[in-house]
């Protein structure tokens, strides 16, 4: 049988998470997409193979009780729109704006705003360019009023130096990747309630760009989810480094991991995206636990080799590199004062500042 682009080694995760112990304090992670009842289910044992004590997560407002009823208390919801609704234009904007309030009413910490890039195009094909910009006018209009919830911010802006390299490589029509944040930079002095940025605040290849805005604004928190560009990235920083920008910063970077269950993933099905990552219970837990796999090698472990994650991201910016090929995953080590700011504290930290965290 062929290798799962999850599991190209061949590893037993759950072995593998015997072998590789409990973490140094249980593990809270700010950033899922948790749907499914059924994936959710395979989702929790992977949680708890690894040590993941708490999850945050983007989940549909129909889908939360189905989530909740296999998670418990564990689990607290993100704000998000209906992604999947057939009038977008609407679930984006007066359909968001309401939807903002009901998740307030059930405690939400959080509300998601996706920013990135490609956000544009699909903004366009709702009629309006600026629908989704952060510093748009119904976009300012939501945050101010999930502010005014009690919620933090959380949003998405920066994606891969691959994609800019390869898909956003005409500047003229999607500006340089430096540009995307000056929304965010706007947004963040007019509105000064917490906020966190996703996938390292969208630039986890230069460090010293992410020190400027951490400094510049004390109210913003960054999560280290997106596993595969967490790892491809943060391999390559010189540990020294890596773990200096941790200490300045103690207390507001947070775990993540983006991991994303589907009831789509437990059986095979060639219509659907979700099935070609996982198309069965077993391949749903390997999915699932190899993001936990490699993020917890990544930051605990002096080890390194191919990470078992295949990595599209490298056949886009050389075709002839092979698309199931995988980076080197090189783990840092990190002491245990790091790591309990990273997996526990600075989640703990961040949450307890939102009047919506019960």
């Amino acid at each position: 049988m062929a290798p799962s682009a999850a599991n190209l080694h061949d590893l037993n995760y759950r072995n593998e998470a015997r072998l590789m112990g409990p973490p140094p304090t249980p593990i809270t992670d700010i950033h899922l997409h948790l749907r499914g009842r059924r994936a959710v289910t395979i989702f929790k044992e992977a949680a708890d193979c690894y040590g993941i004590d708490k999850v945050v997560t983007m989940t549909p407002f129909d889908q939360m009780e189905n989530v909740t009823a296999v998670m418990g208390d564990r689990v607290r919801f993100i704000a998000i729109p209906d992604w999947r609704s057939d009038d977008p234009a609407h679930a984006h904007g007066p359909g968001f704006t309401q939807r903002i309030r009901q998740f307030a009413q059930v405690g939400a910490p959080l509300c998601k705003f996706w920013a990135a890039p490609r956000a544009r195009d699909f903004a366009r094909q709702m009629g309006d360019a600026r629908l989704l910009d952060l510093d748009g006018p119904i976009r300012r209009e939501q945050i101010e009023l999930a502010a005014s919830l009690g919620m933090g911010i959380m949003t998405h802006i920066g994606d891969p130096d691959t994609w800019f390299q390869t898909t956003y490589a005409d500047a003229d029509l999607w500006g340089t990747k430096a540009q995307q944040y000056d929304q965010l930079e706007a947004m963040l002095e007019a509105v000064p309630v917490p906020w966190l940025a996703a996938h390292m605040g969208g630039w986890p290849e230069d460090l010293d760009r992410l020190d400027s805005l951490l400094e510049r604004y004390d109210h913003l928190h960054l999560d280290t989810s997106a596993t595969k560009w967490m790892v491809r990235e943060l391999s390559r920083c010189d540990t020294p480094r890596l773990e200096a920008f941790l200490r300045r910063w103690s207390g507001r970077i947070c775990f993540g991991s983006d991991i994303v269950t589907q009831d789509e993933h437990l059986q095979r099905d060639d219509e659907s995206p979700m099935s070609a990552k996982a198309s069965s219970p077993n391949e749903a837990f390997d999915l699932y636990a190899s993001r936990y796999w490699a993020l917890r090698t990544l930051w605990e472990r002096d080890w390194s080799g191919p990470s078992p994650i295949a990595d599209p991201d490298l056949h886009m910016v050389d075709a002839q590199v092979d698309p199931m090929a995988s980076p080197l995953l090189s783990g840092h080590a990190l002491d245990s004062s790091l790591l309990t700011s990273l997996y526990q504290r600075s989640a703990c930290e961040l949450l307890t500042q939102l009047c919506c965290a019960t």
